[in-house]
């Protein structure tokens, strides 16, 4: 699963953005949790654009805004059959760009907070997006996809997001191109080095918006490379 995760303004995030069509740069954000706005990208009629989202999916045609089911993750084994997930799948792909992602290894309350990231980084998220326009307000929001996880990454966590190549964020953007539910770019594996530091657990308290929280309080573990 996909939780908690970073936005740090960074070369390497901006070089990011430079690749999805994004001449921006994105304000920095630590431990952004679900519900909260996040910049979204989307593939707009004229090239790519950065939008707001809600991190909660609220589907097109829900009677109304609510967290009765958790909706911020999408599985990607489900996405061609689900209900709220199959017709974004199909025509609002987007991707989430970031820096890192928070996850927690462990058991009980003892769990312990990992920050995850790569050499760059600069991480892009595989999403979905929809439009509840039942209110006052149309109300943009999204989903991040996640796949099992790449056997270096189960003993951290048994979900990961689906983290893109360059090419897998063009063909994922481009929503006039089929993607099947068993595409490649959902199997389970690492598709770069990933680097995992532990973090205080204060971390936790999603109100924790200090970026001091996100160093490192232990030794950094490689994964891939």
């Amino acid at each position: 699963m996909c939780g908690r995760f970073n936005v740090i303004d960074s070369p390497g995030l901006q070089a990011l953005l430079r690749d999805l069509g994004i001449d921006l740069s994105l304000p920095s954000r630590a431990n952004v949790a679900p519900t909260e706005q996040v910049s979204l990208v989307v593939h707009g009629e004229h090239g790519p654009l950065l939008r707001q989202a809600r991190w909660w999916l609220t589907p097109a045609w829900a009677p109304q805004v609510d967290q009765k089911y958790a909706m911020f993750n999408a599985r990607s084994e489900t996405l061609g059959r689900s209900r709220a997930f199959r017709a974004p799948f199909r025509h609002q792909r987007g991707v989430v760009p970031m820096s890192s992602f928070i996850e927690w290894r462990g058991a009980g309350g003892a769990k312990q907070p990992w920050l995850v990231t790569n050499q760059q980084a600069a991480l892009a998220v595989a999403a979905l997006w929809d439009v509840w326009d039942r209110g006052e307000q149309p109300l943009l929001s999204c989903t991040l996809v996640t796949t099992a996880a790449a056997p270096e990454f189960e003993p951290w966590h048994r979900r990961m997001p689906v983290l893109l190549t360059p090419d897998e964020s063009a063909r994922w953007l481009d929503n006039s191109r089929e993607i099947a539910a068993a595409d490649e770019l959902f199997r389970p594996r690492l598709k770069f080095p990933l680097h995992l530091a532990p973090l205080a657990r204060s971390i936790g308290n999603a109100r924790n918006k200090d970026p001091s929280g996100l160093t490192p309080v232990g030794e950094v573990v490689s994964l891939g490379d």
